[in-house]
């Protein structure tokens, strides 16, 4: 039996310090040996299409297809109106978009 099971959602549960502490160990484990990089904007979009099944004219009312392959091939930043465009788009943050 797991302790998550055990615990469950029950905040007053004796054992959920513990289960509260392995997480946060755990986490800081992973932080510190598997960090994950954030991807480039153009890397996000790219994967949001693929993800969706769309294709690059699918978002022809949000930038011109030249501009996109511009954009996806790096050649080209994406703007801040054009992060606001594709987070309401996509449903997703618009810093998704900006690069770090």
């Amino acid at each position: 039996m797991l302790l998550l099971d055990v615990v469950g959602d029950d905040e007053e549960h004796a054992l959920s310090g513990l289960l509260e502490l392995i997480g946060d160990l755990v986490s800081n484990y992973e932080n510190e040996h598997y960090a994950i990089e954030a991807a480039a904007p153009n890397d996000s979009l790219r994967f949001l299409i693929e993800a969706r099944g769309l294709k690059q004219g699918d978002l022809s009312a949000l930038v011109a297809q030249s501009n996109l392959s511009a954009i996806l091939a790096g050649k080209r930043n994406i703007s801040a109106s054009l992060a606001g465009k594709l987070g309401k788009f996509f449903d997703v943050s618009p810093t998704l978009f900006i690069p770090r």
